[in-house]
């Protein structure tokens, strides 16, 4: 299994920085955060970020990410087909397989029954999108409430629903627990179908009252990781396991020494569930 680090977990650094600290301390990808992307590309071109990966001896595994894909109004959906040929295009040019998509808050007046069926109509048409430029799109189901996919039985379902195998599912442990997925919903899925494994811990809180600032690095918290993880190694999947943590103060660390940190710490979880790096 090859390790990523998440441009989430090192936001206030830029792209090129990203970089670095990640081939620095280790990893095999990075997963880049999109707005960091296109700061870069206002100076740069995508056969220079391809260099830069390049001479860094790492690479791209994923742009993260579209929001709110689902529910938008016409002018907004139309906004979101351009992002995604942008971003497509972009993944296509850079050698990055993925790009990672996000359903929106759950309307008032919508029922799962809606969810499912909009979440599966906007997936295909972007999907058609992503196959253009030989991408594949994640899907990420959000725990927090109101979202409107907050499962992975949900996202799965949703996912099982389409007919092309380009699209495919994120699993973060965070999510995971706040939503209140099962571990009997991994051991039920497809391990192609699992493009991403989004790795961090927790705090010790109420489900409801957890955010994204209460994220740890793995090992730290209260998530049960080692069940996450001993679950993905029974249906067999194998392809990256990326530290993704939206915690303030880790902001405020040099990138490469929070990379060092988050790199060890996630060899450390995935040992104690049987994963040798």
């Amino acid at each position: 299994m090859k390790l990523a680090l998440n441009g989430a977990t090192t936001m206030r650094a830029d792209l090129a920085s990203d970089i670095r600290a990640a081939s620095a301390a280790g990893f095999d990808c990075l997963e880049i955060w999109a707005s960091k992307l296109r700061a870069f590309l206002k100076a740069n071109s995508t056969a220079d970020l391809k260099r830069l990966f390049d001479e860094h001896g790492i690479e791209p595994y994923s742009i993260n990410s579209i929001e709110s894909i689902t529910f938008r109004d016409a002018e907004a959906h139309a906004k979101l087909l351009e992002e995604c040929e942008e971003l497509c295009r972009i993944g296509s040019e850079i050698n990055c397989p993925y790009v990672v998509v996000v359903p929106s808050l759950l309307p008032e007046d919508k029922s799962q029954s809606d969810v499912i069926g909009e979440s599966v109509r906007v997936l295909e048409e972007v999907g058609r999108i992503a196959e253009r430029h030989n991408v594949a799109l994640a899907f990420e189901f959000l725990g927090q409430p109101r979202c409107s996919v907050q499962t992975l039985a949900q996202a799965s379902e949703i996912v099982g629903r389409l007919t092309r195998p380009n699209v495919g599912l994120v699993i973060d442990s965070f999510h995971f627990y706040a939503g209140g997925s099962r571990i009997e919903s991994i051991d039920a899925l497809d391990a192609q179908q699992l493009f991403i494994f989004h790795i961090n811990d927790a705090e010790d809180l109420p489900r409801e009252q957890l955010e994204d600032r209460h994220r740890l690095l793995p090992g730290l918290g209260i998530l049960p990781l080692k069940e996450i993880i001993g679950a993905l190694r029974r249906i067999g999947y194998d392809r990256v396991t990326s530290v993704e943590i939206f915690r303030p103060e880790y902001w405020e660390r040099d990138p490469q020494m929070l990379a060092r940190d988050a790199r060890a710490a996630t060899i450390q979880v995935l040992a104690a569930a049987g994963i040798g790096i």
